[in-house]
């Protein structure tokens, strides 16, 4: 009996899940042809079908995790800093699925670092994140909540920060617990919102700019 379409996405959504699976146990560096066929119950012949060579499996795998890291649920918050805070919030491990999820994405660096292609793909995300953090900025800038400034070098350097929290959290935990996390980021920007005052310069509202 000719297998349906449907048959072939229910497969598809089987080996999803298995990679997903293996990811979360045991990250890029356990990825391998044999682990999710083992996972999914089937030979690494049928895995081919999917995925022809293992570098194949990894960039279905970081698109994987792309889709579900964009899935997961967000914080909202008004436009300015407020949706700042909560884009920033939304990056660090502070709960178990974001920490997994944190887990994943830093382990996929050493992969992406070794392929020009997936380092491509991985700057294309980050700087997609950017994007997203930019618009919060200017909102901000224009409310006054920010200092004037060029937005995308606030949205690097607040991404910058985050990725480094989210670093340190996962390396020690103990030492860096999600109220521990949250507060070093209410201080970076608050020490952000400060530095135009610091610096005698003037709110994006008293100066002008748009």
């Amino acid at each position: 009996m000719p297998r349906t379409k449907g048959d072939h996405e229910a497969r598809r959504r089987d080996v999803s899940e298995a990679v997903w699976r293996v990811l979360a146990e045991r990250g890029f560096g356990g990825l391998t042809m044999r682990a999710v066929a083992a996972e999914l119950g089937a030979t690494t012949g049928l895995l081919t079908h999917y995925f022809p060579a293992k570098r194949d499996l990894v960039a279905y795998a970081l698109d994987l995790l792309a889709e579900r890291t964009r899935a997961r649920p967000r914080r909202t918050a008004a436009p300015g800093l407020a949706a700042l805070r909560a884009s920033l919030l939304d990056v660090l491990p502070l709960t178990e699925e974001a920490t997994a999820s944190n887990r994943i994405w830093v382990s996929s660096w050493d992969t992406a670092l070794a392929d020009p292609e997936l380092s491509r793909g991985h700057a294309r995300r980050y700087a997609d994140g950017r994007d997203r953090l930019r618009e919060a900025v200017a909102a901000a800038q224009e409310l006054g909540e920010l200092p004037a400034g060029d937005p995308d070098e606030v949205a690097a350097g607040a991404q910058s920060f985050a990725l480094g929290v989210v670093v340190q959290a996962l390396l020690d935990p103990g030492a860096f617990p999600p109220e521990r996390q949250t507060r070093l980021l209410d201080d970076y920007l608050a020490a952000l919102a400060a530095s135009g005052r610091r610096n005698g310069r003037p709110s994006a509202d008293a100066s002008g700019d748009t």
